[in-house]
């Protein structure tokens, strides 16, 4: 039976769930810290990526050829735009995601990959330019589960990002470009593999911070990975996801 495969950036994003499903670790998996777990009658693996895009997709691909998938989720910290709802340690849940610093910068601004007119993926009739969509029923699901265990959370487009926003210019800048709730770095190249591979993917987030001028002071990454790994502990356990 193919597994659930979680992904993460880093071990901080994961090590709680690691613990709650009693994993143990995977030898021998290419370059990445591999674990895996039985639960609730569901066979798990779990791996840290490494940071940004091209770890990302590289080792998204290399855990589908390897163990196969019945389904992705994409987890870890986000930064959250003012006003979409969400605050610090709240979860947002993706239902797409966007490249939103990838495309052309031209005398008249900037403008999306459609400009060039090569689409990054295709499939049949369908063009994919810097926009992906995730599962809807997966999103929907896990958002009204999040509601039903008493966390705060907002449902919306994602942005994926080569460099973080540190001020609220830029925020407001990708922001033009895209609709989005949450920033991140990695879940756009994972969204985009799992198209490719044909498997659904759910991306659910804790947000550490706002997406403003940059102020570390202001940020709690602790609690945005603790809140969104407590919340896949307790999704996984739902006998129907």
């Amino acid at each position: 039976m193919k597994p659930i495969i979680v992904t993460a950036s880093t071990m901080l994003e994961l090590s709680e769930l690691i613990a709650g499903t009693s994993a143990v670790a995977v030898p021998h998996v290419g370059h990445l810290q591999v674990y895996r777990a039985r639960y609730c009658d569901r066979d798990l693996v779990i791996a840290a990526t490494g940071i940004g895009k091209v770890n990302a997709a590289c080792a998204t691909t290399l855990l589908l050829e390897r163990f196969g998938a019945k389904m992705l989720i994409n987890t870890g910290c986000g930064g959250a735009f003012p006003g979409c709802g969400l605050g610090i340690g709240d979860l947002a849940v993706a239902q797409s995601e966007s490249f939103a610093d990838e495309g052309v910068q031209t005398p008249n601004g900037w403008h999306s990959l459609e400009l060039i007119g090569i689409p990054v993926f295709q499939e049949g009739g369908r063009r994919f330019f810097n926009t992906f969509p995730l599962d809807p029923d997966l999103a929907r699901r896990a958002g009204e589960r999040a509601l039903e265990l008493g966390f705060a959370a907002v449902s919306g487009p994602f942005l994926t990002v080569s460099t973080c926003s540190g001020s609220t210019e830029q925020g407001e800048e990708l922001l033009r470009r895209f609709q989005g709730v949450c920033e991140n770095m990695e879940g756009g190249s994972v969204a985009q593999v799992a198209l490719q591979y044909a498997v659904p993917l759910l991306e659910v987030r804790g947000i550490s911070n706002l997406v403003e001028d940059r102020d570390l002071a202001r940020w709690d990454l602790k609690l945005a990975v603790s809140r969104a790994q407590s919340f896949l502990v307790s999704y996984l356990e739902h006998p129907k996801l």
